[in-house]
């Protein structure tokens, strides 16, 4: 039993690798340029995918339910909608908030980097656009992606535990434990992200707009391809 268990973390460590995860998380995160905040995000989209992942696949381990094949593919499509979303909206942000990053102090002498947007100033730096709060706020945005990556992947977890374990209520260990190593492998992956980001928004704001670029149009392109790999399961 603990051998399955562990397995389950590993997997789902693993899981959190994958390209579709990986490409949402960073088009969130690639705005931001403080790296706890990057591995934050990371960490609350792993949180979300656990939270689907234990009602959803829990609750069909216990009753002995099943998600069909089509709804499998809406759900994909879903999901590769929601990549599309990602993509475009930061695109659409980096043409018109002409997004760069700088140093300044606050009236408490408190020096950060900020990022810091022109679009509709008439002149560059004004004062206002520095009179700003910093709020610690629950990135509500990257829950919620992270429980509709956890609602798509729900249909293969209850294969994959009804295949490993016998017992529903060790398979709800398992579906737990693989939660976290979701949330786990996410974060970790964020604090990788978290690098070049972070430096190019210090150093270079020319290469920090390079990677998002990069970022929302691999993204963009990756939600298309999702889409289109999930219509067989639609027909």
């Amino acid at each position: 039993m603990i051998s399955i268990l562990a397995l389950g973390l590993l997997i789902g460590m693993q899981h959190a690798l994958e390209a579709d995860h990986v490409a949402a998380v960073s088009a969130i995160a690639a705005r931001q340029t403080s790296a706890r905040k990057i591995i934050s995000h990371g960490a609350v989209w792993g949180v979300g995918h656990t939270i689907t992942l234990m009602i959803v696949a829990g609750f069909g381990l216990f009753l002995g339910l099943e998600i069909s094949g089509e709804m499998s593919g809406w759900l994909e499509s879903a999901v590769g909608l929601v990549l599309i979303l990602l993509g475009g909206h930061l695109l659409f942000k980096l043409i018109r908030d002409r997004i760069h990053f700088h140093r300044h102090r606050h009236g408490n002498n408190h020096e950060h980097f900020h990022a810091h947007s022109h679009a509709g100033e008439k002149q560059a730096h004004e004062k206002l656009a520095h009179d700003h709060q910093h709020r610690n706020k629950l990135p509500v945005r990257t829950l919620l992606v992270g429980m509709m990556h956890g609602l798509a992947g729900s249909a293969a977890l209850m294969v994959l535990t009804a295949q490993t374990v016998q017992s529903p209520v060790i398979g709800f260990g398992y579906i737990v434990l693989f939660g976290i190593g979701s949330v786990l492998g996410m974060a970790a992956l964020s604090a990788v992200i978290a690098v070049p980001l972070s430096y190019s928004a210090r150093a270079l704001t020319w290469a920090n707009r390079g990677i998002q670029s990069a970022v929302a149009v691999w993204t963009l392109f990756l939600g298309l391809y999702v889409v289109y790999q999930s219509l067989p399961l639609l027909a």
